[in-house]
Order: structure tokens, then sequence, then C-alpha cells
């Protein structure tokens, strides 16, 4: 049986290693010993912060959004129950872009919102 000698595809498995520690600091990036672990941390982080930045943007749109309707006299959580009583669907993506690029818009659906309340 003829030998099998496997220094291409050892060369290209590093090369994909290297190419992924790109940028990375000391030996991390040019030494397959210490890249590999680096990468695969690196991954790791990658597929949970993909997770966690949905999140983020949530909390974020929520903050402005509740910066939003303080000049009207509410606070976030009456303003959303608001919305609610009243049958307005919109996200709060939306509602966040809302408050900062179209602020008669946004003035129009929190006073429907305060008016649900009331009633």
């Amino acid at each position: 049986m003829s030998r099998v000698k496997r220094g291409v595809t050892a060369h290209a498995k590093h090369k994909k290693v290297y190419k992924a520690a790109k940028g990375f600091y000391g030996r991390r990036k040019n030494t397959i010993r210490a890249a590999k672990p680096a990468v695969e941390k690196a991954q790791q982080y990658a597929f949970r912060d993909r997770k966690r930045k949905k999140r983020t943007f949530r909390a974020l749109w929520i903050q402005r959004i509740n910066a939003a309707v303080r000049p009207f006299g509410m606070t976030y959580s009456r303003f959303i129950d608001g919305m609610a009583k009243s049958g307005i669907t919109v996200d709060r993506k939306v509602l966040s872009d809302l408050a900062i690029n179209e602020p008669a818009a946004f003035q129009a659906i929190a006073e429907k919102a305060k008016a649900a309340l009331a009633a």
C-alpha cells in the first residue's frame, strides 16, 4: 500500500485557522498551537453575541421610547399599556425610529395612548 503524506492537508487546515486569527495579538495570530484555541474562543463569543445583540438593541429602543414619552407625562410601561388598550400595534424598533425622526407622528401615537388610558 502506498504511503499518504498529509502535508498539503495539514497546511490547508492551518491556513484556514491563520486566516481566521488575522489581527490577533502576539503568537495567537501566527502559531497554530496558540491560534487554534484563540479562534475557537472567538467563534464562541461571536455565536453568543449574535444572540445578545438582539437583546441590546431592544433595550436601546425601550430607553429611547421611555425618554420620548416622558415629556407627555407618561412612563414607558404606561405608554405600552395605553397602546395595547388603543389597539395600536407598532413594534419598539419603529417607535424608537419615529421618536427620533418623526416627532409629530410619535406625539400623535403618544396622545392616542394617553387617551386610551384615561378612558
